[in-house]
This record gives structure tokens, sequence and C-alpha cells, in this order.
């Protein structure tokens, strides 16, 4: 365990209170029956570091014998991270695993030349009698060109495996990469910081310069950066070069999201990543044909290809 270092911004100074290059209002999107906020991409910020995709699920509380659906569905040319701070899901996925997550731990699914997954939530989860709640965050990472047609692999990582940072009223969890002198056990393919912080109020977070691209999101709480205050369900992409303070005003829960940037523009289109827009329309043709793999246990039913734009 490890202690945050001190980096306090100078109050009033014109790079400690202009750190905010962009303030990303989140839209609602159905996922499997079940609202999230889509922070990334939007129309005027389409990466932060290797980010590429970032949904809040929740939270929420599902009904008695409901839970989570996202039926079997493709990707290319990207990393899935899913992170939970609340409930559970069951990934399943067509390199034949099938690997529950639950809070604090973190599912890394390389899709590199194809994957299928599906998630979902178990029955014991829709059977039980109350505490049906989910709440956490899937990001996607985008691949550096030279690892897009990678073979595609899954990984899990413990709760108990992540280094945990404290400081003044802060706990950070470091999910990826490199931050305060702690170093993560997930692998990645480029410069990648990703973190999980929990402020008690009057908590502070010094943010450096390490990363070049950083952004982050405020899944619970309010926060105060530089005099200027920010609530839940926002995304605050930071000017790069300058560190920052965050204060919280009440209890909080950030993500810490960023890295390098990329070696190169990228296309999305639905579950598909890739540098080239070619690459993407063999995908497309690939799905539609069922020439992907299918996931294990999972196999009666799959998320027709979306037809338009």
């Amino acid at each position: 365990m490890s202690r945050l270092p001190d980096i306090d911004p100078i109050f009033g100074d014109a790079a400690s209170s202009d750190a905010i290059n962009l303030v990303v209002v989140p839209r609602s999107v159905d996922i499997g029956g079940f609202a999230v906020k889509r922070a990334l991409p939007t129309v005027k910020r389409r990466m932060v570091g290797p980010f590429i995709f970032l949904d809040q699920m929740g939270p929420g509380e599902f009904p008695a014998g409901e839970g989570l659906d996202v039926r079997p569905h493709p990707h290319i040319g990207l990393a899935t991270v899913t992170y939970l701070f609340d409930g559970e899901i069951i990934h399943r996925d067509s390199t034949g695993v099938e690997q529950a997550i639950r809070p604090g731990d973190v599912n890394w699914m390389t899709a590199g030349r194809g994957i299928a997954h599906s998630e979902r939530s178990s029955q014991e989860f829709r059977q039980k009698a109350n505490d049906r709640r989910i709440g956490g965050l899937q990001t996607w990472v985008a691949l550096p060109q030279d690892k897009e047609e990678a073979a595609p692999v899954f990984h899990h990582h413990a709760r108990a495996d992540l280094p945990v940072i404290t400081g003044d009223g802060v706990d950070l969890r470091l999910i990826v990469g490199s931050a305060y002198g702690e170093t993560s056990p997930v692998e990645t393919f480029s410069d990648t910081i990703y973190a999980d912080i929990v402020l008690r109020p009057g908590g502070r977070l010094p943010v450096d310069t390490q990363h070049e691209e950083r952004a982050i999101y405020i899944f619970e709480g309010e926060i105060e950066i530089a005099g200027d205050v920010f609530e839940a369900g926002r995304l605050l992409v930071l000017r790069p070069g300058d560190p920052i303070l965050v204060t919280a005003r009440a209890p909080s829960r950030l993500m810490l999201v960023g890295g390098a940037p990329m070696d190169g523009p990228r296309h999305i289109w639905w579950n598909f990543v890739s540098s080239s827009k070619d690459r993407i329309e063999q995908a497309k043709a690939d799905w539609r044909a069922g020439r992907f793999d299918k996931v294990f246990g999972d196999e009666k039913e799959f998320i027709p290809l979306p037809e338009g734009p």
C-alpha cells in the first residue's frame, strides 16, 4: 500500500484554474433492458488516451426475477474492460471462457481480430430476495495498429491483486497502468491509466502529468477543481501538462482514465473499432454471415447487425 504525494496547484493561478478542457454530459443508452450513461465517444471528443468508449452502468436495482441480458455480440480491434462497484455479471465468450465478475475485479477481454461475448446475470442473482443492484463502468481501449489483429484472449484479475494507494481522505485502487509509485498487474498494449478513487468529504487527490491525456469521470458525489464545482455524471477532460488538485465537497467516487494518444485515428461503428474502414466493413459482413465463433454456453441468441449508419 502506498501513499499519494502532495501536488498543490496555486488557487487562482491561470494554469490551475483553466485545467478543464471539456466537460462531457453523458447521453442515456439502453443495453439489454438496462439504462447506461455514455460519456465516450462524443462529437467533441472521440478518445482520451486509448479509451474510445466509456459507459456508466447504473447504479440500478433489477426487479425480482430479472437481470442483465446483453446477448452475444462481436468486437474487433479493441479490449473491453469491465469494472463493477455493485452486483455481479457472468461473462461468456467465443474463446470458451465463462467468468463471474464482482465488485473490484477486472475483466480484460482483448478482441483483436475478432471475438463474440455475452454479459448476463446469473440465476442466483435473479432469484435473490433483495440486493439485485448493479453499478460500474464498461470501457473500451483501442489497440495499437500492430495489435489490432492479435489473437482474442481474456484475462480476469481479482480485487485483491490490484494495488491500493491512500492519501488525504482518499483511497485509490489502481486498475490499469502505473501511478503514484505503483503498477497494476493488468497487462496493456500502450501507456494507460485507469483508477477507481473514493474520496471522503474534504479528501484531496493530486493528479500529476505522468500521462499525456487524462480525464476524470464523476460516478458519485461532487468535487471542486480550482474553485469550480462539478457534480456526478460528468466526464472532465483535463488540459495536458497541468497538475491539478481535486477536492471532494461530498462523499465521491471518481474514475481516472487516460494515457498516451493513439498511433493514428480510429473508426468506430457499433462494436467494431479499427484504423481501417475496410476492416470494419469486413467485420460487419462476417457477423451478418455468421462467421464469428459462437459464444461458449450461450449459443442460442445473438444481437443482429444494426441496419443503417
